[in-house]
């Protein structure tokens, strides 16, 4: 039965009436009706550690998260929080006042959007974009401004004149992603330099995406925007778990700032999820003190296969981007004489059987990403062998 309205207008709000179903569903669903291997939506195929994930199994059993956990956040979670930025950046944050546990980053992204914005204020942010932003952006009632990556000598880089020329009188808050999901751009010292001078100078916030921290490669160094003089004050860092330690089901991520940002962010988080991921929260903080080691041997492992995905890419006829970060590598389809990676990805799991995102819904500027395409390499190895071999049926 249909239920008939007394009114034309539509359901849903106009501000999120540009954005459909997420491409990662609609990727992910493909990749599961056509049997393909999906390397469009970024999640491992294997757990992380086992130590940790005990730790969960131990948090339940004990009774430990299973009703509601502090607003913040536990306690033990948001100390482990502050000894990781201390000890690996030197970012002292005070974890009752300083740190905010979310329900992983996208709710970090959308509660520090919400709360720091007004309808009005203008948002640069860097494209292409990881599609929440837009979306957060939007129900805030801001307007966002792309400044758009582009490629050179074989990765994306950054226009630091044109980021200052997208500044206006409107400007309230820089939105930085580095390691930058999807194009594996890890920002230098000189350009994080001059985006902490352009912010002070222009009395800016800025809301910084460090999810993929701990997975840069090659001769690449993530450094915390918060370190730079003059931005601890004006900068809410977000983190996250599932990037990590390879648990994205667990959904815990974090805010570090200043007492008072910190506590505008919550005023929004508490009235989205309110809190979640309890007993996962204690796990995490057991995570976050592993050995180096750890840490070291994840991304050699990911560096590994990066080099083995981009191998059999390169053998397929992709042009690949080679990614200093993240675990996607961003490639170009016009070797095959196709520029439109949308209608590609679309045909790619009954061509090859394998499904890729396309990074044309990540821009404000279609053309400047129509003819590329991403795929994931945290994956089984005999997966990422499998994939190259399906795919190199294109170079045919």
């Amino acid at each position: 039965m249909t239920t008939m309205t007394s009114s034309a207008r539509p359901f849903l709000n106009r501000r999120l009436a540009e954005f459909g179903t997420t491409i990662f569903a609609e990727m992910s669903a493909l990749a599961v009706s056509t049997g393909s291997i999906n390397l469009g939506q970024g999640f491992p195929d294997t757990d992380g550690p086992e130590e940790i994930r005990e730790a969960a199994v131990r948090a339940l059993r004990d009774g430990r998260g299973n009703q509601y956990p502090p607003g913040p956040g536990v306690p033990e979670l948001r100390t482990a929080i502050a000894a990781h930025q201390e000890r690996r950046y030197g970012l002292s944050y005070d974890p009752d006042r300083e740190v905010l546990v979310t329900a992983g980053a996208t709710e970090a992204i959308a509660a520090a959007l919400l709360a720091l914005l007004e309808p009005g204020d203008e948002v640069v942010a860097l494209e292409p974009y990881y599609d929440s932003y837009a979306a957060c952006i939007a129900m805030a009632g801001a307007a966002r401004v792309p400044v758009t990556l582009r490629p050179h000598d074989g990765s994306f880089r950054l226009d630091l004149d044109e980021l200052r020329a997208a500044v206006t009188p409107h400007t309230r808050l820089l939105l930085i992603n580095t390691p930058h999901n999807p194009t594996g751009t890890v920002l230098t010292r000189d350009e994080l330099t001059a985006i902490a001078q352009l912010a002070v100078e222009r009395d800016l916030l800025v809301v910084t995406d460090e999810v993929y921290e701990h997975l840069v490669f090659d001769d690449a160094e993530h450094l915390p925007l918060a370190s730079f003089p003059g931005m601890r004050e004006r900068t809410v860092s977000i983190g996250s778990a599932g990037k990590t330690f390879s648990f994205t089901g667990w959904k815990v991520g974090w805010v570090t700032s200043t007492p008072d940002l910190v506590t505008a962010v919550r005023s929004a988080k508490q009235f989205l999820t309110y809190v979640a991921s309890g007993p996962f929260q204690y796990a995490v903080a057991e995570a976050l003190t592993l050995p180096d080691s750890y840490f070291d041997g994840l991304r050699a492992d990911l560096h590994r296969k990066r080099d083995l995905l981009g191998d059999g890419l390169r053998a397929a006829g992709f042009e690949v981007y080679q990614p200093q970060g993240t675990y996607f590598i961003t490639t170009d389809i016009t070797p095959f004489g196709e520029k439109d990676a949308y209608a590609f990805c679309r045909a790619l799991p009954e061509r090859c059987g394998v499904v890729a995102i396309p990074n044309s819904v990540f821009y404000d500027d279609q053309a400047a990403g129509r003819s590329q395409v991403r795929f994931a390499f945290c994956k089984k190895d005999d997966v990422l062998v499998e994939a190259g071999s399906r795919l190199r049926r294109l170079a045919s």
